[in-house]
């Protein structure tokens, strides 16, 4: 299963009751944190998750709303007695600007780790295959999809028909071949049903509508997307500063095919998002207006075979 927590969903300043843009998700254990507004770990704080099993960040790009809680959050996972390595990753320039913010927290008692897309981008940590996706802003920014793979069922019967070896069953579930001493082999595929459904999280904030967001959104459980403007008449100025409305995003939803749509990374005049869910929901139904602390567990489906 993988757990989901929007920390914060707030846009260019915090507000007393809104934190600024902040995502966590956690899979077997380990944690991926994306972007870190200011008071990221206060808000985590109150979730009662901890920040020690925080092994990837993430950033979509380097505007202050997005970035600015990186020294602290960094020292609360000091705090909190962390030793292993921190990988952090992000458009190009990355380097620079972790390095300008970690002047405030030079002693950490750990590695840190950097890694700069310039690109559309792939790659796996510890289970979960994240996409970085460019977006359209007024600076470099990119969405993250995030992907964890289901195999198929083991055919225990199957296996006795070819009368493999117990000790070797696990390393074929594992995707591996295997080559008994008497000169037999076997590969997954004769034992291993086909791949079913995995779980899929996409998040895009900063951005104007693209192509981009509904190729790699397409069919994701939940979609996180901006929706900076509540209102439709507000889409010309959304359009000026590279951002969306409710119903521009909820278009992206219905688009690409989600379960389920999340609004987030709301500006400081949207007093109460709730109050123009409908703008989303009379394009896509499941549009739901994000939260502080908003959490869901997503699992794997227990009725496919």
């Amino acid at each position: 299963m993988l757990d989901v927590c929007l920390l914060g969903s707030g846009g260019m300043m915090p507000l007393p009751k809104r934190y600024l843009s902040a995502l966590m998700i956690r899979y077997n254990g380990n944690s991926i944190l994306t972007d870190c507004g200011e008071g990221t770990q206060v808000a985590l704080k109150r979730t009662g998750w901890s920040p020690k099993g925080v092994g990837l960040m993430l950033f979509t790009h380097f505007h202050a709303d997005h970035i600015s809680g990186l020294p602290g959050f960094l020292l609360t996972m000091g705090n909190a007695e962390r030793t292993e390595p921190l990988l952090i990753a992000g458009p190009k320039g990355l380097t620079k600007v972790v390095s300008a913010l970690l002047i405030v927290a030079p002693e950490l008692p750990f590695e840190i780790k950097l890694m700069e897309f310039q690109d559309n981008s792939s790659f796996t940590y510890e289970g979960v295959r994240v996409k970085a996706f460019k977006v359209r802003h007024n600076i470099s920014c990119y969405g993250y999809s995030f992907e964890i793979d289901r195999k198929g069922r083991f055919n225990p019967v199957r296996a006795k028909e070819l009368d493999i070896p117990v000790q070797y069953w696990k390393v074929l579930q594992n995707g591996e071949d295997v080559r008994l001493p008497d000169g037999r082999s076997f590969s997954p595929g004769m034992v291993m049903g086909e791949a079913r459904k995995g779980l899929k999280v996409t998040y895009a904030t900063d951005t104007r509508p693209c192509e981009n967001i509904v190729k790699y959104a397409a069919g994701s459980d939940l979609f996180i997307c901006e929706g900076m403007y509540g209102e439709d008449e507000k889409k010309e100025k959304a359009k000026e500063h590279k951002h969306m409305t409710f119903s521009e995003a909820a278009s992206l939803a219905r688009d690409a095919g989600v379960d389920k749509l999340w609004l987030t990374h709301y500006s400081p005049s949207l007093i109460n998002p709730r109050e123009f869910i409908g703008n989303a929901r009379k394009i896509f139904p499941e549009s739901y207006a994000g939260r502080d602390g908003m959490m869901t567990e997503l699992k794997f489906n227990s009725d496919e075979e």
